[in-house]
This record gives C-alpha cells, sequence and structure tokens, in this order.
C-alpha cells in the first residue's frame, strides 16, 4: 500500500459502507463494501475488505454463531494492522482496539453465552471530514444520529 492511498478521500461507496457498518447494518455493509472491494485493484482494497469482515463478525456474533465470528474477526483484525493508525481519514486503530474488546467478551462469553454480549459494545468507525492532507475540521461517526 502507498502512502498516496491513505491520504485520498474514500469513495463514496465505502463512505456508504461505514455508513451502514455505524447503524448496525452489518449484512448491507458486506455487500456495498464488497462492491468497492471488487472494484478497487490497488492494495487499499485491503482496507475495505477488513472492515466489511470486521463487520461480519459483529453479524456473526448477532446470529449466535461463534466460529463464523472468531473466523472474520482474526481475517478483518489481520487485514486492518497494515493500515493503522489511519487511512483515508478512517481511524484504524481505533477500530482495530475496539473490535478487539468485542472479540475478546465474545470470547469470554463463550459460543453458549454469545446473547448475553452488550450490542451497546459494538464500536463505530471512526472518518475525518477532512482528507489528511487537509486540516481536519471535524471528527464524527457518519450514519450515527446524535
Amino acid at each position: 500500500m502507498t502512502k498516496n492511498e491513505c491520504a485520498e478521500r474514500p469513495r463514496p461507496l465505502v463512505l456508504k459502507g461505514v455508513e451502514e457498518f455505524n447503524r448496525g447494518e452489518f449484512l448491507a455493509q458486506h455487500e456495498t463494501l464488497e462492491t468497492a472491494w471488487r472494484a478497487e485493484s490497488r492494495p487499499v482494497r485491503g482496507l475495505y475488505q477488513g472492515i466489511l469482515q470486521v463487520g461480519l463478525a459483529f453479524y456473526q456474533i448477532e446470529r449466535g454463531n461463534w466460529p463464523g465470528a472468531h473466523k472474520m474477526f482474526e481475517r478483518g483484525l489481520r487485514r486492518l494492522r497494515s493500515f493503522a493508525p489511519e487511512c483515508q481519514g478512517i481511524d484504524v486503530a481505533r477500530l482495530i482496539a475496539d473490535a478487539e474488546r468485542v472479540r475478546d467478551e465474545a470470547q469470554r462469553l463463550g459460543p453458549g453465552r454469545l446473547h448475553e454480549l452488550d450490542r451497546t459494545l459494538f464500536p463505530k468507525i471512526m472518518v475525518r471530514e477532512a482528507s489528511v492532507t487537509e486540516t481536519p475540521r471535524t471528527t464524527g461517526y457518519l450514519g450515527c444520529e446524535g
């Protein structure tokens, strides 16, 4: 991956996927980010794939599928690490840390108690309004009320 790719703003389709992720629409974000990932030929496509896989981990938790969630956490987090701390204005380091906390809590609960996992622990993706080459105006969550 080149620094130039991370200095760019995310494409509208990627932002749509992030908004869906932040609203907890994990199956929809998968479809959207998969389209963005398939359309991108450069290494930054791994960022999109990593986000969609972490979102799928949350979807699998909602379905009570710990093996599926664990597999998606491992794949997604591995992909995201090469884009930390930030890429395309996305706070990748924060997403990794937040997703690891959920993964660890799900692991602590175990497959039989996944339904007890507090869904408010599911992270939101932080995206800066300005590109990383500009002075940031604000930082916030896309697709969230409040």
